[in-house]
């Protein structure tokens, strides 16, 4: 019972936090992206072609979770992106609290679009609201059709899904359209985009799609 508890409070903490977030990137028109997958799914490379061909058109920022190490902070700098790292020790999510204290290094009234990557996790992230106008969730050829089925309460919470590395179909048992059935299944609003970072496909269609909602919270302003 005290557990129970304990996580009530900390989701209520966070849930006050998060809207505070939500009204700050309102008032300043910031569209905000929480990226979620499991570890290895290839978000990192997602979110450096995003990146690149973007970064002419709209003021970027990015706020990379980890258990530890710099590194897809790192990655991401490369691009020419003011990226600012969470370390969480352990912890397998990001918490609105942390995100507050990141945004010290952004200058919001510039921003167009914050992107959050998530720590590498399908369950504790789906509890977690970071203030964000959308969680995007990836998953991989790699993982199996059915990882959708597997966390459907990832894929209830998000707005879209990126199937990544899709250049590997020829060489893997993944049926891509059962995937997408099993998602469809738990959240009929989704979006889907099919893409390889290796090649590029479908990198285009999922840029197009972020570029609307980021004009349209603009719109709003």
């Amino acid at each position: 019972m005290g557990k129970i508890n304990i996580e009530e409070k900390i989701l209520s903490k966070n849930i006050k936090k998060a809207d505070a977030l939500r009204e700050l990137f309102q008032e300043n028109g910031v569209f905000v992206l929480n990226l979620v997958s499991s570890p290895g799914s290839g978000k990192t490379s997602i979110l450096e072609s995003t990146l690149i061909g973007m970064k002419n058109e709209y003021n970027i920022g990015v706020i990379e979770g980890d258990l530890q190490t710099e590194n897809d902070t790192e990655r991401i700098r490369k691009t020419g992106i003011n990226a600012v790292q969470i370390n969480t020790g352990g912890a397998c999510h990001l918490e609105a609290e942390g995100i507050g204290k990141a945004l010290e290094n952004f200058d919001l009234d510039r921003l167009d679009f914050l992107v959050i990557e998530n720590v590498g996790n399908l369950v504790c992230p789906s509890s977690f609201d970071l203030g964000e106008d959308c969680k995007v969730v990836v998953v991989s050829t790699p993982e199996g059709d059915d990882k959708p089925a597997k966390y459907p309460s990832m894929i209830r919470v998000s707005s879209a899904m990126i199937v990544n590395k899709i250049d590997l179909l020829d060489y893997l048992d993944f049926d891509i359209e059962k995937c997408i059935d099993y998602a469809r299944g738990i959240n009929p609003d989704l979006y889907f985009f099919n893409v390889s970072c290796k090649t590029g496909e479908g990198i285009g269609t999922w840029t197009d799609w972020l570029t609307k909602q980021i004009n349209d919270k603009k719109s709003r302003l």
